[in-house]
């Protein structure tokens, strides 16, 4: 499965396929007694994107075959023993993808000429991951960690190394000028690299940085240069090699104390917007201001979903299943949102009670 979800992925899933591209989604369980339905609606579902490739004249016996291979590759590459709340497969010609997403999704098979990427667009917002670099001496990491998990990042140079051998050790013991691991001048070089390494990561993907590391390594990153505005540096080493369960524990407290922060700043920003007028709450507003493209901050409860019925001038509540409901209604607000430039903020359940657990400042 893919790694990680970024915007760069989320750009090149969302550029057309030769057709067919089939998207298949479905919520998935972690824990038992639920999680034993999953293997039968998954083949379940297969066979319905089987039967549609069929049942598609447009579609050669050669590209049919093709998607069907690549459509086995994506199921056999998910283990449903580790599933957590929601499942995305692509297949298209020559390709196939994977997803685990910690958010539910509906139950949906989808041909077109494009990935159905709403759900992982939700996904991405509502994860919101955050950059931790584990420090020590001779290894630097740097980590995406979002509420569920940490995964170590490979672009930009990272992670860094450098050995700490030194070619005579025992005559520089005998003189007396054997250097702190932190205080000689190739760990100062070799953090000057990391800073700039670090420096641009941040500039193609501006997050919120938590530092780890023991007291002499933050001190000497801090001296090499100027952190981010907001970076926290937190005194835990042994991080720099992982492993990812231990990066996410540690990461845990600091996003829990940015997230209520966040919450509290995004309240604000909206009381502030209802005396200007610039407000919308609700899902009828806040979806004719998505379908306008006039949202500037899109506030989303963390797990509002809602299946609706469009009637054009208004979004009727409908039961799940029902023919012609639109299932993903917030995920569908989000995806239209983001792609208009706004800001998306998830925020703690029952803090937009008062706003029908949606709402957002608009630009106009």
């Amino acid at each position: 499965m893919h790694p990680v979800l970024s915007t760069e992925v989320l750009a090149e899933l969302r550029r057309p396929r030769p057709y067919p591209a089939l998207s298949l989604t479905m919520p998935t369980h972690r824990r038992q007694p639920d999680n034993a339905q999953d293997p039968v609606r998954l083949r379940t579902l297969v066979a319905r994107a089987e039967k549609a490739l069929q049942d598609d004249p447009a579609i050669t016996r050669e590209r049919r075959a093709d998607v069907l291979e690549q459509l086995e590759r994506a199921v056999a590459e998910f283990d449903l023993a580790y599933a957590e709340d929601g499942l995305v497969l692509y297949a298209a010609p020559g390709e196939h993808q994977a997803w685990s997403l910690a958010r539910t999704v509906p139950e949906r098979v989808v041909v077109s000429d494009t990935f159905l990427t709403r759900n992982l667009v939700a996904a991405h917002a509502a994860e919101q991951p955050q950059w931790a670099m584990a420090l020590a001496a001779d290894h630097v990491s740097l980590w995406s960690a979002g509420p569920e998990r940490a995964v170590e990042y490979t672009g930009g140079g990272f992670p860094l190394t450098r050995s700490l051998e030194v070619p005579d050790a025992e005559r520089e013991q005998r003189v007396g000028d054997l250097a702190s691991s932190y205080r000689d001048e190739d760990t100062r070089a070799f953090f000057r690299t990391v800073h700039g390494a670090l420096r641009t990561v941040l500039d193609a993907a501006p997050r919120p940085l938590t530092v780890f590391g023991d007291a002499p390594a933050l001190a000497l990153l801090e001296e090499t240069g100027p952190l981010p505005q907001g970076t926290l540096t937190v005194r835990h080493g042994g991080l720099a090699r992982g492993p990812a369960e231990a990066v996410r524990e540690a990461v845990g407290p600091v996003r829990g104390a940015r997230d209520e922060a966040l919450a509290t700043t995004v309240s604000a920003e909206l009381e502030a917007a209802r005396g200007r007028h610039e407000y919308a709450g609700g899902l009828d507003e806040v979806w004719r201001a998505a379908g306008e493209g006039r949202i500037g901050l899109l506030a989303v409860e963390e797990h509002h979903r809602a299946v609706v019925r469009d009637r054009g001038d208004h979004l009727e509540p409908a039961d799940p299943g029902a023919s012609g409901v639109r299932d993903d209604i917030v995920d569908e607000i989000v995806e239209r949102a983001l792609e208009n430039g706004a800001e998306v903020r998830f925020v703690p359940d029952d803090t937009l009670a008062d706003a029908g657990r949606i709402a957002a400042v608009l630009r106009f």
